[in-house]
Parts: C-alpha cells; structure tokens; sequence
C-alpha cells in the first residue's frame, strides 16, 4: 500500500509563480494531494517519471463525459461546478481509445507534417509584415504586436475562418481558459459553437477543395467521417490550442531571453541554433501549466503513493521538466542544453497534435525578431508582469519591450 499524503493548499499567487510551490510539492514526493487556488482538490504530479506515467497509463481516464461530474463531487466552489457547450466538447483531449483512436485517425490523415511544412513560406511572410510594421526605438507588447497576430491569423486561415473575427475568439478563449464567470464561460461557449456551427455547415456545403479544414470536414477513413458536432468541437479545439500554445510560446521565451543577456547574445551570434533551443524554452517556461482533465478509474500507485479510483489527477507539465531528476540546474536557460524527453506537449496518445506547427511558428518568429531587433529590452521590470489567471495557460497578460 501506497504512503499516506496530507492535503496541501496552494498559495494565492500559485499563477504568478507555480515553481515555488511545485519544488515544495516535488521535494516531498511525486504526487500530492493539493486545492487549487479555486477550491478544487486534485492529487498534482510535479516529478517527471510519474508524469510520464500518468499520461499514459490506461488507468487514468480523459473521458469527461464518465468523469466530468468529478469537478463538483471535489469541488465546494459552485464557480467549478460548469458544463461546456456540448457541442464542444466532443473532441481527442476529452476521450480515451477507441474514441480517441477514431478521431486522432481522421484529423491526422488533414493535418500531415508535410502540409505544416509547406506552410512556413506563409508563416514567414506574416511575420515579416507584422515586423514591418514596427520601428527602433518603439515601446510595444509584444504580445499584441507579434506573438498573438502570428498564430491566430495562420489558425483563422488553417480553418477558413474570416481573420475579422480574432478579436471575439482571443475574448471568448480568455474566458474559457481562465477563471471567468460561470455566466461568463457559458456565453462565451455559446458564442464560439454558434459561429462555428455556421462555419462548419458552409464548408460541408461546399466543394471539396484543398485547403485544410476542408480536407477535414470531408476525410474519409472507410466510410467514416466527423459529424457535425465532431467538427465543431473539433475546430474548437485547433483554434484554441492551435493560437494558445505559440502565443505564450514565443511571450514566455522571449521573457527568458531577456532575463538572461548571456543566452540571448548566444542565439544572436549563432542563430542556427534557435530551432534546437525551442525544446529548451518548452522545458523552461512551457505554454501549458497543468494538463488537462483526467481522473482515475482504478487505484494507481505513482512513485509509492497511491491515489483512489474516482479522483482528480492533474499532472503539471511545466513541474515535470524543472525535476532536477531529469535534468540539471533545471531553473536555468542553457540554449545549448539537449532538452529532448520534455513533456511541454505532452506524452503519448494524447501528445499534442500541433506540435510541428507551434515549433515552425515560433523557430521563424524568434529568428525574424533576433534579426530585425537585435537589442531589444524589457519595457518594464521583470517582477511587475503579470501572468494570466489560470492553472491551465502559462503566460504573460502584457510583454512590454523596448525595441532596438
């Protein structure tokens, strides 16, 4: 039998700064039993084999329509106890195999490496005129500026969707990612499966053609395709993850950067190195703080201690790769370092399906920053920036720089 754990609270400013606590946590064992700032109990991995083992292990379910009551059941906040819009939710990241199987078959015959690949032409040329549009000596967010525009308008065009509407889709995912409102997820959630509804029913409508989405709304794979409600929650989850995860990519590497002169002069005399360093700043400072939703459906005994069937099991990415167990001086930026084994994307079945894309994305907007703005500076001290308010999304509200 597995050693007994004490219920620990994390501390109020747990999303200003997650790695205090996570080393505590880590030095007392691989998992604990914990409340989140909000109120909800969870048993949280912060060792790095343990989380390779929750995120693959067949007794820890992703299925949120068996488990999803489990958020009230340990939850006494009544702000916790929300269903999303249905029809967004019938995605991979809420399903176990063969659900999952299905799905992840279908979008991956659309989403191929070599059709990433061939988008780095139009990634480039994006980013060149978002930084054409900005002069020495200009005192900007970066994050408005670059790193938010860059992935939002390459998903929009990934899916077809018109780019006058990032506004209202950066609005509607603050609220499903953070800690709004019940009232506010839901209108919100509202918002987005309605839009998406029309978007989906016109390209079904259409003519097939090769643009992705379109090849997603028509893959085929013996007779099975996506149905509508598949779709939806489907372009939900691409359009979400697929502008989240390289806006805060680029904002919390480019922070590190910053903090650190010594690294930042390595990538500006050797800039080849920038697309190896990306697996670095995905372990220093990863866009995702804790993985989404699982529980467990059996006991599961995790590096000694066992955690019950019918629990929450949170696993903390960003905690899995500072374990000085995995590697050394793990607080530290070394652009040099082989990072390779991270767990910024995930493990397993459900390793994040974008990967190649945020990588592409962030390797030709930090080489394009670099090289237009050399001697950039932060805008503002380091402890004064605020990060967004949520144990899920690990980035920046503002980047203030100074560009040069």
């Amino acid at each position: 039998m597995g050693e007994v754990t004490t219920l620990t609270q994390l501390p109020d400013d747990y999303v200003q700064n997650p790695h205090e606590a996570h080393d505590m946590l880590r030095s007392e064992g691989p998992v604990q039993e914990v409340r989140m700032p909000r109120g909800l109990k969870v048993w949280l991995v912060t060792r790095y084999d343990e989380a390779k083992i929750a995120l693959t292990d067949p007794r820890v379910s992703k299925n949120i329509a068996e488990g999803g009551h489990l958020m009230a059941v340990h939850s006494p906040d009544t702000d916790q106890r929300r269903e999303i819009e249905p029809s967004l939710s019938v995605h991979m990241l809420n399903m176990d195999p063969p659900g999952h199987t299905r799905l992840r078959k279908l979008v991956t015959k659309a989403f191929t490496a070599r059709r990433v690949e061939l988008m780095r032409p139009r990634v480039q040329e994006i980013t060149a005129e978002l930084l054409a549009k900005l002069n020495d000596g200009d005192e900007v967010d970066l994050l408005e500026a670059l790193a938010f525009p860059l992935p939002i308008t390459v998903i929009c065009e990934l899916l077809g969707i018109p780019i006058d509407n990032r506004d209202d889709f950066r609005e509607w995912s603050n609220q499903l990612l953070a800690f709004g409102t019940p009232e506010q997820v839901q209108a919100a959630a509202s918002a987005m499966a309605g839009f998406l509804f029309q978007h989906v029913t016109a390209i079904a409508q259409a003519e097939p053609d090769d643009t992705f989405f379109s090849a997603l709304v028509h893959a085929d794979d013996s007779g099975d395709r996506l149905n509508t409600e598949e779709l939806i929650s489907m372009a939900f989850l691409l359009l979400v993850a697929g502008h989240e995860t390289t806006v805060n990519l680029i904002g919390n590497a480019v922070l590190s950067l910053l903090r650190n002169p010594d690294q930042l002069q390595i990538l500006k005399d050797r800039p080849e190195l920038i697309p190896a360093s990306t697996e670095e700043f995905l372990r220093l400072e990863g866009p995702i703080n804790v993985a989404t939703f699982r529980y467990t459906k059996e006991d599961i005994e995790l590096g000694g201690v066992t955690v019950p069937a019918g629990e929450i099991l949170m696993v903390s990415l960003i905690a899995a790769n500072r374990d000085p167990a995995k590697y050394e001086n793990p607080d530290q930026l070394d652009v040099t370092r082989s990072a390779q084994g991270h767990v910024a994307f995930g493990h397993g079945i459900h390793f994040c399906l974008g990967a190649p894309l945020a990588r592409l994305e962030f390797d030709v907007a930090l080489t394009q920053l670099l090289d237009r703005f050399p001697n950039l500076t932060l805008a503002a001290e380091p402890e004064t920036l605020v990060w967004r308010d949520s144990t899920l999304i690990r980035g920046l509200h503002t980047l203030p720089v100074r560009l040069a």
